[in-house]
């Protein structure tokens, strides 16, 4: 009963959705001008401005990370469909795979816990670890995978906000942790989840264009008999079982063999595979000192990488109290990669340094209106394709006063 149900209400969300797009209609809403007026006067400030009565256009340049998440329960239904309203021309949905190895939208293969209600249902007894409450010294904890179910109980969980309260001593209580600058208030009644192929149709229907992200998966691979290969090379299929055209996909990966497999077997859709440079994490590496990029990032376009995507930090760093391109940056767009990045709107408020997205800016970073400095740095200087955005919606007004695509 409950597995005919939730298609259903995808289905209904999807026909609203593909009005709303079809209608061409396009709303920013009143953030972007709240993110302006709180920057310092200057000629940046004064184009904004200048575009304050402009009807908007969807953008390529604004990607939709996980839909609207600032708001609304990622990679569901409703956070698309408000990212499409804002402007987003790309939108993103993270493959993992079920028990029965079925292609579905999260961000991480064992984030079920944080990002859906499986915790108070039943299938929460066949979480890799069920919910711990916090004791003593002891943090509350668990561990639920979307491996742990399939396909057909997936779709018996509501998605909400991605957060857990740590110090909880009950499943209500680990569940209620959402930062005070986001909000449940759409949570309650929203959370419509998708399969990778639904995510196909709705994004389609709300005209927009597909970049999807192959997430390593918590479990060893082969997994019952299904490689990593298989994994990659099905999420392609499921594009060209749509008929959707490789040049409207950017598939990602953290994994570099999972990029070079499509560039190799997956040719057309190689061309614009996109590897997520999680390099940051390496020891030894710095993305303001060429030396220690291994590979280089010649070495990467002579493998067939066209597209690069760090986090937005690596990009920039300051000099004489401005935001200015970093060697990252540089090296990049001299080897001829096209550079995304991510992503905006992730960090709440921005006056004390903006924490991890900021930290090679952090000493210029003390008022929100910082975004838009760094966003059109990131633009202008640095060149970037796109841009990752929880809220889509102040990339594009960006985008579309500047006149990118």
């Amino acid at each position: 009963m409950a597995r005919n149900r939730i298609p259903a209400l995808f289905l209904a969300a999807a026909t609203l959705a593909a009005g709303t797009a079809s209608a061409g209609v396009v709303e920013v809403g009143p953030r972007p001008y709240f993110l302006i007026e709180q920057m310092k006067d200057g000629p940046l400030k004064s184009r904004l401005q200048s575009c304050s009565d402009r009807p908007m256009q969807r953008k390529l340049f604004s990607i939709g990370h996980r839909g609207a998440p600032m708001m609304f329960p990622e990679h569901t239904v409703e956070s698309n469909v408000a990212a499409a309203r804002m402007g987003a021309g790309i939108l993103e949905c993270d493959v993992t795979f079920t028990k029965d190895k079925e292609l579905v939208c999260r961000h991480a293969q064992n984030d079920l816990h944080t990002t859906t209600n499986i915790l108070k249902t039943p299938l929460a007894n066949k979480c890799t670890q069920p919910f711990k409450a916090a004791a003593a010294d002891a943090t509350a904890s668990a561990e639920c995978r979307t491996s742990n179910i399939t396909l057909a109980e997936f779709r018996t969980l509501k998605g909400k906000m991605d957060a857990a309260n740590k110090k909880g001593t009950t499943v209500d209580e680990y569940m209620d942790g959402t930062v005070g600058w986001r909000t449940d208030l759409y949570a309650a009644s929203s959370g419509t989840l998708m399969t990778h192929a639904e995510s196909i149709k709705l994004f389609r229907s709300l005209g927009a264009k597909f970049t999807p992200e192959l997430k390593s998966p918590s479990v060893e691979m082969p997994y019952n008999g299904f490689t990593q290969e298989e994994y990659a090379q099905k999420m392609i299929d499921e594009y060209k079982a749509a008929g959707v055209p490789a040049a409207d996909v950017w598939a990602q990966s953290f994994n570099l063999d999972d990029v070079l497999y499509w560039i190799k077997h997956e040719p057309e859709f190689g061309k614009q595979a996109v590897f997520l440079d999680g390099r940051y994490g390496d020891k030894g590496f710095d993305p303001m000192q060429p030396a220690t990029f291994k590979p280089g990032m010649k070495e990467l376009k002579s493998m067939g990488v066209n597209y690069i995507a760090p986090p937005m930090w690596m990009l920039v760093t300051t000099e004489d109290g401005k935001i200015v391109p970093s060697a990252y940056a540089r090296e990049s767009k001299a080897a001829g990669l096209k550079i995304i990045t991510w992503t905006l709107e992730r960090s709440g408020p921005l006056a004390e340094g903006g924490g991890w997205y900021y930290q090679s800016v952090k000493d210029v970073t003390d008022h929100d209106g910082i975004m838009f400095e760094l966003l059109d740095v990131l633009a202008m200087q640095v060149g970037i394709e796109g841009i990752f955005s929880d809220w889509p919606a102040t990339v594009t007004y960006y985008a579309n006063c500047m006149g990118l695509e």
